[in-house]
């Protein structure tokens, strides 16, 4: 077991945020937490990296576990002048091969050398995980790392997520609001709103009751059509 969160219940003031959370992530899978906006996926995280204050329960941490996270955004000073190189090596312990491996997720590179304040939202996703991936991590943490990008876009970034799982054996949790793109990439799904309604495998998930009654009755249908294109067409994106 990579990470376990045990009966954990975090607050800030007088409110609940999470309540008797219970997860576990094991090497190689891909596991998604969805849920509205203020469910706390953030926290969840915040948790699990030691920035968010833990009122009961534990999160254990396998011993020596190297962790990559990719924030929702990056608030840069555009007037900075940064290379993506020069912001990739300013990560901890990078070496020659894991540099590689960074470098193969830029897919080009020009633009290694391009300035980070003129990038696009889709570079700038490509970026941040390489920089995640360059000290060989055993977990990916993503959050909503595809806010912003638009379907073809976070189609793509879910497909190298895909990639460097299986590439690399690392675990990746993630939230997302992509609900039938995640689906299709996930081993396990967790649907979280201040507890956890419901989880488990995609399919299993997308057909309860708990998930249908925060995302509409509607969604397990989509996830169906979404599914038969994507293992047919990794290029066609459907609604």
């Amino acid at each position: 077991m990579l990470i376990e969160v045990q009966n954990l219940c975090v607050g800030y003031g007088n409110k609940n945020v999470l309540q008797d959370i219970n997860l576990s992530l094991r090497k190689n899978e891909i596991v998604t937490i969805v849920g509205p906006n203020g469910s706390g996926k953030t926290t969840l995280f915040k948790s699990i990296i030691g920035s968010a204050p833990i009122s009961s329960g534990k999160v254990v941490i396998s011993p020596d576990l190297k962790i990559g996270y990719v924030p929702q955004v990056l608030n840069i000073d555009r007037s900075l002048p940064l290379t993506v190189k020069r912001f990739l090596s300013l990560a901890n312990n990078q070496n020659k091969k894991e540099s590689l491996s960074a470098e193969k997720v830029l897919e080009s590179d020009e633009l290694l050398f391009k300035q980070i304040s003129t990038l696009s939202g889709g570079q700038l996703q490509r970026v941040l995980l390489a920089r995640a991936l360059v000290n060989n991590p055993d977990v990916l943490l993503l959050d909503e790392a595809t806010q912003g990008l638009d379907q073809p876009g976070s189609a793509s970034f879910y497909r190298k997520i895909e990639e460097i799982r299986n590439d690399t054996g690392c675990a990746i949790l993630m939230i997302s609001h992509d609900l039938h793109v995640v689906m299709s990439a996930s081993n396990r799904v967790i649907c979280l709103n201040g507890h956890i309604c419901c989880q488990g495998e995609p399919r299993t998930v997308a057909s309860s009751p708990e998930y249908k009654a925060l995302f509409g009755p509607n969604v397990d249908g989509t996830l169906a059509l979404y599914q038969h294109n994507y293992n047919n067409n990794h290029n066609q994106i459907e609604r």
